[in-house]
């Protein structure tokens, strides 16, 4: 029996249709690098850290107090005309919480939030907040130079959770700064 010879040029265009497929469906649905443009979660995250944002958990689990996740912020905070860029943020409130802000401390259902990985303490105050269900408030580490929750200017500051692209979970880049994200 003779075995049928496949065109080389075939087969490498089969190869590379396969990995293109591959690579978006990992991208789209596994995992994603992401790079941090701004200040808004120092001391955390740097201005050009590269991290790995996974996609799966979300699938399995609610996002948790804590979370950096990175996700769409509410089409009301983007100028007209502007490209809506993903945002990178810390939960700090969950489905049905009260969070506030009052004399440099962040509560949460009245309890004062322990917060060692924050820049400074805020210097701003955030009236009692009840967040939605399938919402989420979220703050930046560098709590006065962020631009997140207490910061828009709209009637429902949260974020939408199928809004959340996914949860940052390792730094890749720089290689000194290599690991896992608290």
């Amino acid at each position: 029996m003779s075995q049928k010879q496949q065109n080389p040029w075939i087969e490498g265009l089969q190869t590379i249709g396969l990995s293109i497929a591959l690579a978006l469906g990992i991208r789209q649905f596994v995992a994603e690098a992401r790079y941090i443009p701004s200040e808004s979660m120092t001391p955390t995250l740097q201005i050009n850290d590269r991290l790995v944002i996974e996609k799966l958990t979300y699938r399995f689990q609610e996002p948790q107090r804590g979370d950096i996740v990175v996700f769409w912020p509410p089409s009301e905070i983007v100028p007209a005309g502007k490209k809506r860029d993903a945002f990178i943020k810390r939960i700090v409130g969950l489905p049905g919480d009260t969070v506030e802000v009052t004399e440099g401390t962040v509560l949460v259902n009245g309890e004062i939030q322990e917060e060692r990985y924050i820049h400074s303490p805020p210097t701003y105050e955030q009236d009692p907040l009840t967040i939605p269900a399938d919402s989420y408030f979220v703050l930046g580490d560098n709590r006065n130079e962020s631009y997140d929750s207490h910061a828009w200017e709209i009637a429902k500051p949260f974020v939408a959770e199928d809004q959340i692209i996914g949860k940052a979970v390792v730094r890749f880049w720089p290689l000194t700064r290599l690991g896992g994200l608290d």
